[in-house]
Formats: C-alpha cells, structure tokens, sequence
C-alpha cells in the first residue's frame, strides 16, 4: 500500500494547490465562505469525473510506453502530460471559442473570465464536431486493437476471437466505423449534416495520419535512429489519443460550471491522477500481471466511441460514461485475478 501510494505524492500536491486556488477562485468570485465551499465542491467533483473517465487512458496510455525507451517514457510522462493538462484543459477551449466567435485569444480569455455564460454558450456550439471527431477516432483505436491477426488472448472470447480471424481483411475497421457513420449521418437533421460528416472524416483522417506516421518513424532506415524514431511516433500517438479522451471531459466539466479557471483546475488535478496511474502500471508491470485488463481499457473507448456518436444526437449524462468505463475496467480485473487464481499463469480464456 506504501509503494502504491508512492505513485501518487506529485497528485496529492496537486491536489492540494488546485483545491486552495479553487478555494481563492471562490473568494475573488463570490466573496463569501459559501461561494469558496461551493468553488471547492465543483473542484473536487470536476476531478473525480477527470479521474473515471481517464481509467482507460492511463492504461492505454501504460501499454504504449511498455514500447517506448526510456528517455522518451520520461518525455512523455513530463512534457506530453503538460501538453494534454494545459493544451487540453485551457488552449483547447478557448480555441473553439477564438474560432467560432472569430475574437483574439486575449478576448477569449476575456470572455472566460467575465462573461462564462456566453463563453459556455459558444463551447457547447461547438459539441457536434468535438463528439463526431472524437468518436471516429477513439473507434478506429478500439478497433485496431481488436482485429489484430496476432492477438491470441481473448477477454470475451466469442467476440474477441471472431474479430481477430477476420482481421486479415484490410481495411475492415475503416469499413465499420464508415458504416456507423452513415447511419448516424441518415438520422442527423439537415441543418447540422455537414458539420457533423466533415468532423467524423477528420477524426478518421487523422488517426490514419497519426498511425501512418508512426509506421514511418518506426521504420529501420538507415542513417536514422530506430529509438528516436520509434518513441516519436508513439509520443505523437499518445498525444492524440489524449486529446480524443479528454473531449468528453471538458464538454462534461462546463454542465458543472462556466468558469474556465475552475474546470481547468479541477480536470488538471484529476489528468495528475492519471499521470500517476499510469507511471504506476509501467514501473510495477501490472499490465502483465493482470492478463485481461489491457482488454478491459480498449472495450470502455469502444463504449466511448459510441457514447461520443450518440452525442451528436443528443447529450448523454457523463456519469454514464465514467461508470461504464469504470464498470468495464472493474470487471476486467476481476476476470483476470481470477484467472491468475484458477490457472496459475496457464494459457486460457474466459
């Protein structure tokens, strides 16, 4: 238990500064001990909503650096966390709002600051192509994952295993993810069709980009250096992957509260705990110590994918999604301490 929470000291900090700055937010809104109790409140919901909903980014996240050298695991986890917690959690939102209100990045600000409820308005405009975007991508991973010709351990078995056999088809999950968005697209009002088709295909666009990409980095050329490649292109992987994870969270935090600095501090905090999550499952190699867990993360962004689709349509609470994630995450680890005690390390599956 000593070790475990040896992980975490860097997120009680956090936590601690982000809470008295959530607490002085407060203050300087509302001037009374109510206004700080309600700011501390929304603080802590806000970072346990970040903490639900990132299980599966932390161990996604785990399994990709387990391939990566050693020096780029440490840039990652220093600077590829900096970029998803401020590029995510504050340029991310005032950029949609620099674009779609076509005003200066200081005005944006501006806007967060002393006008949340029109700042707020405009994010939520933006929601459609965020969801459409996101779950494009995010499907395309789960996906991949799952038709892998080489995957021979399953989690639950009659899909898994059938998935596999026909992952010799190429472009198969491409297909799939086309056809969902056909379907949606047959269904979405006219007023709003394009915009949701050109944010799907981007997402599509840019998975295939980033995964192209990261086959030619990881490419043994001569004259280039395979490590370097290698961890650039799973670092660019993880960055993007980061930032479809993070969308629910951020359209989530502003049904919480309007306020800009306090979502940013409140899913800051919780991005910490992943951080420190997913340091923990690569140093202590628990991904390979609980056999269907890795299998347990890919599931909840499939159902995030699809909660992501249903979006477009109409909002879906985020508690669902944290729970059904969460719920997955669960059941995958219990499977797999259970098979560790009835198999002892034997080959089999659930």
């Amino acid at each position: 238990m000593t070790v475990a929470l040896h992980y975490f000291r860097w997120a009680f900090l956090v936590t601690a500064v982000g809470l008295a700055l959530a607490a002085w937010l407060g203050w300087i809104y509302t001037h009374s001990w109510t206004g700080v109790m309600g700011f501390l409140f929304v603080g802590t919901v806000l970072s346990i909503l970040e903490i639900s909903l990132s299980f599966d980014n932390a161990i996604v996240n785990a399994n990709k650096l387990q391939e990566m050298t050693p020096v780029w695991q440490q840039r990652f986890l220093t600077w590829g966390i900096l970029i998803a917690v401020f590029g995510m959690r504050i340029i991310f939102p005032l950029l949609i709002v620099v674009f779609a209100a076509k005003i200066g990045p200081w005005q944006a600000i501006e806007l967060a600051a002393t006008q949340p409820e029109e700042y707020s308005r405009i994010i939520g405009g933006a929601h459609l192509s965020i969801a459409a975007f996101g779950g494009a991508f995010l499907m395309m991973v789960a996906l991949k994952y799952f038709f892998d010709e080489g995957k021979d351990v399953h989690w639950i078995a009659a899909i898994e295993r059938g998935m596999s056999k026909f992952s010799s088809i190429q472009g198969l999950e491409l297909a799939i993810v086309l056809t969902i968005i056909l379907i949606f697209a047959s269904i979405m009002p006219a007023a709003v069709l394009a915009t949701f088709l050109y944010s799907a295909v981007a997402g599509l666009v840019t998975f295939m980009a980033v995964d192209v990409l990261g086959h030619l980095l990881d490419k043994s050329q001569e004259g280039m250096d395979i490590a370097v490649k290698g961890g650039l292109g799973a670092f660019l992987y993880l960055e993007v992957l980061d930032a479809s994870f993070s969308f629910d969270g951020v359209i989530g935090a502003f049904a919480l509260t309007q306020n800009l600095f306090l979502i940013a501090i409140g899913l800051g905090i919780g991005a910490m705990y992943v951080r420190s999550m997913t340091i923990m499952l690569v140093e202590r190699n628990t991904l390979a110590q609980f056999r269907y867990l890795e299998h347990g993360a890919f599931w909840s962004i499939f159902i995030l994918s699809c909660v992501m689709f249903g979006q477009t349509l109409g909002h879906i609470p985020e508690v669902i999604t944290g729970l059904l994630g969460a719920g997955f995450i669960g059941v995958a680890l219990w499977s797999s301490i259970r098979w560790n005690r009835l198999h002892s390390g034997a080959a089999s599956e659930i």
